[in-house]
């Protein structure tokens, strides 16, 4: 086969005509000359494959490769660019084209793996909070953007490492703890869900055994418990007695809130649909819990009594003036109006109940916890959690009615002794 001629580099600046030239020191190298003036390198070779042309010959498959424009790529660097795609060919048998074309893919698909935190953060949140009550979601959303945010919104997912955790978490750890220990969490979930979509792999940098447990000191050891502020036990009937003389949604709210030790938040969202006056029963959908799981109220004689008087407009079985829910400040007005505020929080009534059902009757432990939808421990309590005990827990409920200073029928728990 007949070689073609080695052109110099002052050569090749003289090509002006349009066509392909050959430009020597490899085979198929070429030079390619536009109508514009624009030259371009070229490398042409053979795929190995045969075609049969229309007179029955066969003919080899070419394919013609861009290397590069001229004068960027010069004449050097052309001939060692086609010499090793022509061994890739020859000593490998891949296509230089085929194979760049998966370089290329590979390459997108990396760079499309390449989100920030923020970017996955968004990403993760969408799914997230369709599981979450709406005050959840938006404690999610606010801790991740005042803390995490600044730290890490910009960085890619990928090269989040532990210390970037630690930088996040050591200035708040020791002072708010409990929102310290809740952000550890969400970084934890917001990066496991990163890793699942494939942004990134290995270790979960915000994991706590084994990881940041080896430096940050343990929740237990630096958080403080702050009790909400609740009436002596004994004062709490004489209270009862002066809510029950207030009229309006917001002081009906608080009493049905204390007649059944529930959460401010579950009682000002309650709905007509989740109650069943016949069978004295009000079952909140998981949704609306703070345990993420549906929980039966028993209610008493003087709860059912108290929805019964209860206007109905729309399904809200509290709603605010304007028709909406009731805020949690609604409630905290009625104790100042009461002249209660400063000695007691709507929460309060929760831990009276919890004292009372403790000091004063014969009541389980795991009943009563079950009463204030919280989590029970081992497994033979969970066993009993999970048939509600609902008949024993109406009791218990009903005798904390009577304590209340309002008249009940039906089964009574045995009453102790009040402690000095």
């Amino acid at each position: 086969m007949k070689r073609a001629k080695e052109l110099s580099p002052i050569a090749i600046r003289q090509l002006k005509d349009p066509g392909y030239y050959s430009v020597g020191g490899v085979g198929g190298l070429l030079l390619c000359v536009k109508q514009s003036g624009a030259k371009s390198w070229i490398l042409r070779y053979s795929t190995g494959r045969k075609r049969i042309s229309k007179n029955g010959k066969p003919y080899p498959v070419l394919r013609d490769m861009g290397l590069g424009p001229f004068p960027d790529v010069g004449l050097g660097e052309a001939r060692e660019v086609a010499r090793i795609k022509k061994a890739m060919l020859r000593e490998e048998g891949l296509d230089p084209i085929e194979e760049r074309r998966k370089l290329r893919a590979i390459h997108k698909a990396e760079l499309e793996k390449r989100r920030t935190f923020r970017e996955v953060w968004e990403q993760f949140f969408k799914v997230k909070a369709g599981e979450l009550i709406p005050k959840n979601a938006q404690h999610w959303r606010r801790s991740i953007e005042r803390y995490a945010m600044p730290v890490i919104g910009d960085i890619i997912v990928a090269d989040i490492e532990t210390r970037h955790i630690e930088t996040i978490l050591h200035p708040i750890w020791t002072e708010k703890n409990v929102t310290a220990t809740a952000l550890r969490g969400r970084l934890e979930s917001v990066l496991s869900f990163a890793t699942v979509k494939g942004y990134r792999s290995g270790d979960n940098p915000a994991r706590w055994k084994d990881n940041l447990k080896e430096l940050l000191p343990k929740p237990s050891k630096v958080h403080k418990v702050k009790h909400h502020r609740a009436l002596p036990m004994d004062d709490t009937p004489e209270f009862m007695k002066a809510l029950r003389k207030r009229t309006g949604n917001a002081a009906h709210a608080l009493e049905l809130a204390v007649l059944t030790a529930a959460r401010s938040g579950e009682v000002r969202g309650a709905l007509w649909s989740e109650i069943d006056l016949k069978r004295k029963r009000w079952t909140i959908p998981a949704e609306r819990m703070k345990m993420d799981r549906p929980h039966t109220v028993p209610l008493s004689d003087a709860a059912v009594l108290l929805l019964e008087a209860q206007p109905r407009g729309n399904d809200l079985v509290f709603p605010s003036p304007m028709g909406g829910r009731l805020s949690d400040m609604a409630l905290l007005a009625v104790l100042k109006r009461m002249d209660y505020y400063g000695k007691t929080t709507v929460h309060g009534f929760r831990a009276v109940f919890k004292s009372w059902a403790q000091e004063r009757t014969d009541t389980p432990h795991f009943i009563s916890e079950m009463a204030l939808a919280h989590s029970v421990g081992d497994g033979i309590q969970q066993a009993y959690q999970r048939s509600d005990l609902v008949a024993k827990r109406l009791k218990l409920m009903r005798e904390w009615s009577r304590f209340l200073g309002y008249h009940e029928k039906g089964a009574k728990v045995v009453q102790m002794e009040a402690r000095a």
